[in-house]
């Protein structure tokens, strides 16, 4: 589930936002094994209320959460991965399922940041995989009880899911089995559903929206995307719209980032400021 689909409250919400942003480069280092410690830690936390409560106690010290952690998962995971769980514990966190929750963001935001050392790309092949499979599952009644019956192995599961999806990569096969072994109370393909939503969010950093009063010529598109590659440092995809409305100049945004030069922009600033 991406940041702005957190089911916890605005203060478990702000702390997820707070913990991806002070994570970025951690994550984008990690390799799949990280998003692997991470679920692993997770079902730690779903199958003991004890240590969540510890792990969430806001009168315990941050620094004696992270100990806490320290001590259960140092030696048995990378470093990178105690470093994320003892980043996770010292957030504050409205209930203790938020805790859970977030880390299973911060292990799909890993696998993510795997898929998109190959750029957009990736992502998108990512992201394809997962909505394929769940396609496949919602397609047959008999995979559907075959994926949720409680008493069948783990292990025929990812079976099952392997057999269905032959193609998906690495981090596709790692969130496709994790979604089919420990969904979390939710039916897989609803599990898939989160995950893919949330690496279509990460995919916006790559896709740079141009808003513009009127086409734009070729030989200026192509002189604009080398100027938001050097600008952004990455190569983006450019999605143009024409909305006359803007009046003129050009307005871009990638991910959260607004660029802005559009008279409609100055003209409303303007405003604002007359206003005050």
């Amino acid at each position: 589930m991406a940041a702005d689909q957190f089911s916890g409250s605005r203060q478990s919400s702000e702390s997820l936002a707070a913990l991806r942003s002070e994570l970025a480069e951690t994550i984008t280092a990690a390799d799949l094994a990280v998003a692997d410690e991470l679920f692993t830690a997770l079902d730690a936390l779903d199958g003991s209320a004890a240590l969540r409560r510890t792990l969430t106690d806001p009168a315990r010290e941050p620094e004696a959460r992270a100990g806490v952690v320290q001590s259960l998962f140092s030696g048995k995971a990378q470093p990178a991965t105690v470093s994320i769980l003892q980043a996770a514990v010292s957030q504050r966190w409205s209930a203790e399922r938020d805790l859970g929750d977030a880390v299973e963001v911060l292990a799909v935001d890993v696998a993510a940041a795997k898929a998109e050392r190959g750029g957009l790309q990736g992502l998108e092949e990512l992201e394809g995989a997962l909505l394929n499979f769940r396609r496949v599952i919602e397609d047959s009644h008999e995979v559907q009880q075959a994926l949720t019956d409680r008493q069948a192995p783990a292990a025929s599961k990812q079976k099952l899911a392997a057999r269905l999806s032959p193609q998906a990569t690495a981090e596709a096969r790692l969130l496709i089995d994790r979604a089919v072994t420990a969904p979390r109370g939710l039916r897989p393909s609803a599990l898939i559903e989160k995950f893919a939503e949330q690496i279509a969010a990460r995919q916006q950093r790559w896709i740079a929206q141009v808003t513009v009063a009127k086409d734009l010529s070729s030989s200026y598109l192509e002189k604009l995307s080398a100027s938001l590659d050097k600008y952004f440092g990455r190569e983006l995809k450019l999605d143009v719209v024409v909305d006359p409305t803007v009046v003129g100049g050009i307005r871009v945004q990638v991910g959260d980032e607004v660029v802005d030069s559009t008279v409609a922009s100055r003209i409303n600033s303007l405003n604002r400021s007359i206003g005050r």
